[in-house]
């Protein structure tokens, strides 16, 4: 499951980068052809397209980063594992509303496979497809929070703490597997010039 998890990790955020500068890309060569009256008909719908395949993607990123908006106010005043039975009360809803998303957007997909789009001529089912994907993301995300919950219920550190640290840690572990990539291209380089 571990790796199942990394992969989802690393696909998620390869796609999103790529969506993102393939966004920017083509509203910057619509812009340049617009200074020379020469506007390209499909490159604002393909650039809403990416958008929303972005924002949905990318709502399951926030949440393993725990960046989605809480108000914590109240929650805060209680013990840590009386934040991890709210923490996971919190995520079952959400998981029931992505579920519910998720069916009701997978309708939308099969019910709209005929309509096109104007401009990208590609069919409107693509991003409803956005929905589906994302919710479904979010699910398996959510899941893993209430695991992590009910496995550290009786650590003393609250929900919030334990994300904190696996942010870190995944930030540190990038950092560390950047830094040996530098170090074995600069060990090639130097193999090289003897």
């Amino acid at each position: 499951m571990k790796k199942f998890i990394n992969a989802l990790n690393k696909t998620e955020e390869v796609v999103l980068v790529a969506m993102f500068a393939l966004m920017v890309a083509i509203i910057f060569i619509q812009v340049v052809m617009r200074k020379l009256n020469n506007s390209l008909y499909w490159s604002e719908e393909l650039g809403k397209f990416l958008f929303i395949w972005i924002s949905w993607l990318g709502i399951s990123i926030g949440e393993k980063r725990g960046e989605h908006i809480k108000i914590t106010m109240l929650t805060d005043k209680f013990s840590p594992k009386v934040q991890h039975i709210l923490n996971i009360i919190s995520e079952l809803i959400v998981i029931f509303i992505c579920a519910i998303t998720v069916y009701y957007s997978v309708q939308l997909v099969i019910s709209q496979a005929g309509t096109h789009y104007t401009g990208i001529k590609i069919s409107v089912s693509w991003g409803y497809l956005a929905v589906a994907l994302g919710c479904a993301i979010m699910i398996l995300r959510s899941l893993g929070m209430c695991v992590m919950s009910i496995k550290n219920m009786n650590s003393g550190r609250t929900p919030m703490d334990i994300i904190g640290e696996q942010v870190a840690a995944g930030d540190l572990l990038d950092q560390q597997k950047h830094e040996a990539k530098k170090a074995e291209r600069a060990a090639r380089k130097g193999g090289k010039n003897k």
